[in-house]
C-alpha cells in the first residue's frame, strides 16, 4: 500500500493542498495502476503468440524480398508522432504516367 501524506503549510489554502495531494498520488503511479486493473484482462493463449510471431516473420520476409527486388524503396523514418520504424513507398512500374 502506498501513502501519500500532505501537510498544509502556512498560508495555503485548501485548495491549493487538494491540488498539492494530487500531484503526489499521480506521481506515485496509483491511479495508473487502479485503472489498469480495473478491467480483467485474459493472457493470450500461446497458440495465439505462436501464430501473431509467426505472421510477423513472414511478413519480415516478404518486406525484405520486396526491398531486394526493388519494387519498394525505404523512406528514413519521421521525426515526431508514432511512426513506424521505417516508411515505404510503392514505385510506379517504369513509363507509367505519374498522377498529381
Amino acid at each position: 500500500m502506498i501513502n501519500a501524506e500532505v501537510t498544509k503549510s502556512g498560508n495555503e489554502s485548501a485548495l491549493s493542498t487538494i491540488r498539492k495531494f494530487s500531484r503526489r498520488v499521480q506521481g506515485t503511479g496509483l491511479i495508473r495502476t487502479v485503472r489498469g486493473t480495473r478491467y480483467f484482462a485474459r493472457d493470450t493463449s500461446k497458440i495465439v503468440k505462436k501464430k501473431r510471431a509467426l505472421k510477423l516473420i513472414k511478413r519480415r520476409k516478404e518486406y525484405s524480398q520486396l526491398l531486394k527486388e526493388g519494387k519498394i524503396t525505404e523512406t528514413p523514418a519521421r521525426r515526431g508522432g508514432h511512426s513506424r520504424e521505417s516508411q515505404t513507398q510503392t514505385k510506379a512500374p517504369e513509363g507509367a504516367p505519374i498522377a498529381h
